[in-house]
């Protein structure tokens, strides 16, 4: 089940509010639980089974770290184990076929038999909530928060249904009073309704719409792609990605607000940054804030010489490209971006973007975005290579295609012209344009209060019902971040 069907918008999310909103509050988080883990076995089946039991094992751990560290231990061991097991769960299910593939290679080379092996299943947001976990029991080690014997509580705050597929990546000490505590306000559900409706729209309007034409694109022979359309595919699929895990975000946060909990911001604006570095910061923050405080610090940081600084930024980066996929385009696309940061802070990288004026340094940061989406987005790394050596040979004959004209029709031209305006944060200078205006204590300010209010009614009623539409003709649907 996804947050963009049917099934969810008509059925689940009414049912659970409802529930939700009658039930006393002492039983709110029971409904939640239980909502959640039907959300998860609707679409996985039996692989809720290494949810439960991740769920069942970090609270066990939490307690041992506790346990440790009231009779003078450090928790070290225990800790160990949660990594250990943790990280061995997350290599069964998502890179076991990987490593298995990739040693057969070398075994055929050998004229060696190649092993058999099962294909495993990789189930829906296992990264999100494995790293969810992590961050629980690490904290505890590091005294960061308290351990939470309630095992419903901690039931709960790993298996969230909001943000259980694709994030944000939340840390338990951020969320831990609102589990115990909180209350929905008609402000925060009103809200939530919007940014929910908000995300809908950027899913379902915009990044389904370009994914469309993306799919196409990328299915062609490379050697057969003109210059023009292969650009045009690589810079679709920067805004479809964009929009589809920023519209994902912005559904969690609705949903999480509805039901009382605020949740982090997980994007701000990327595509305007004028640094690969401004671009983390803005890019899957929670991601990024996690693998900074988890693996770069511990790693020794920027503290540890200018050598080691760089070695730390390569391994993280690379570290995170492997956990988006199980592949080497994956892999390329980490190291690649780790390269940039690297770039960035030598001495030449400094001085190109202290002197280069701010076009420049935004026009350098989209180029080397979109050059390392084309490996996030092809099915191998021979592809991209061939992609990219499209992007850069014009002399590849104009293809003529009934399929892409179907593809890049009317909708999807408006599709990409809303997507590169909404890039920017227009919406929200508009929004603070119209909220200085507001003035009730005359008639034109509260006349200019009305005619918003109104302008801002119909917006989300016509985002949601015509997004609704287009999920009722069928529209190109799954999230792309779900199987991270």
């Amino acid at each position: 089940m996804i947050f963009s069907s049917t099934i969810f918008l008509f059925l689940f999310l009414p049912l659970v509010l409802t529930t939700y909103l009658v039930v006393g509050r002492k039983f709110r988080n029971i409904v939640l639980l239980v909502a959640s883990l039907a959300f998860y076995t609707w679409g996985e089946n039996i692989f809720v089974l290494p949810l439960l039991a991740s769920i069942l094992l970090n609270y066990v751990f939490g307690i041992l770290i506790d346990h440790s560290h009231r009779h003078g231990g450090s928790g070290k061991a225990p800790l160990v184990l949660a990594v250990i097991v943790n990280i061995g769960m997350l290599g069964v299910f998502k890179y076991a076929n990987f490593i298995v593939a990739n040693l057969n290679t070398i075994l055929l080379k050998l004229q060696i038999t190649p092993l058999e092996v099962y294909k495993i299943h990789l189930p829906m947001g296992i990264s999100f909530f494995t790293f969810q976990a992590l961050s629980y029991v690490i904290d505890l080690y590091r005294r960061e928060s308290s351990v939470q014997k309630n095992f419903l509580n901690i039931a709960l705050y790993i298996s969230l249904f909001p943000q259980l597929i694709a994030g944000p990546i939340i840390r338990y000490h951020y969320i831990a009073e609102q589990i115990g505590q909180r209350r929905t306000q008609l402000d925060d559900f009103s809200y939530g309704v919007q940014r929910f409706i908000v995300g809908l729209g950027k899913k379902i309007l915009v990044a389904n719409v370009l994914g469309k034409t993306v799919d196409y694109i990328f299915s062609l022979p490379p050697d057969n792609i003109p210059a023009g359309l292969a650009w045009l595919g690589a810079i679709s699929y920067t805004l479809q990605i964009y929009y589809d895990f920023s519209g994902y975000s912005d559904m969690a946060i609705g949903l999480g607000r509805m039901f009382g909990f605020r949740y982090m911001e997980n994007f701000n604006y990327p595509y305007v940054a004028k640094s690969i570095k401004e671009f983390w910061r803005r890019w899957h923050i929670s991601l990024s804030t996690w693998l900074r405080d988890y693996l770069y610090i511990p790693l020794g940081g920027s503290k540890c010489g200018v050598a080691r600084t760089y070695l730390n930024l390569f391994i993280v980066f690379l570290i995170c490209g492997l956990w988006h996929g199980a592949s080497w385009t994956f892999v390329t696309w980490g190291g690649y971006h780790g390269v940039f940061l690297i770039f960035e802070r030598i001495r030449l990288g400094r001085y190109f973007l202290k002197v280069m004026p701010a076009p420049i340094k935004h026009l350098y940061v989209l180029l080397v975005v979109i050059v390392g989406w084309v490996f996030f987005r092809a099915e191998s790394f021979v592809y991209a290579l061939g992609y990219l050596r499209s992007m850069l040979t014009f002399s590849t004959p104009t293809l003529y295609n009934s399929q892409l004209f179907l593809s890049i029709n009317n909708e999807f031209y408006l599709a990409l012209l809303i997507a590169v305006i909404c890039a920017a944060p227009v919406y929200n200078t508009l929004g603070s344009i119209l909220e200085s205006l507001d003035n009730k204590t005359n008639i034109v300010g509260r006349l200019i209060w009305l005619i918003r209010s109104f302008c801002i009614v119909c917006f989300f009623c016509f985002v949601f019902l015509y997004s609704i539409a287009s999920l009722m003709g069928g529209s190109h649907n799954p999230f792309l971040y779900s199987r991270f």
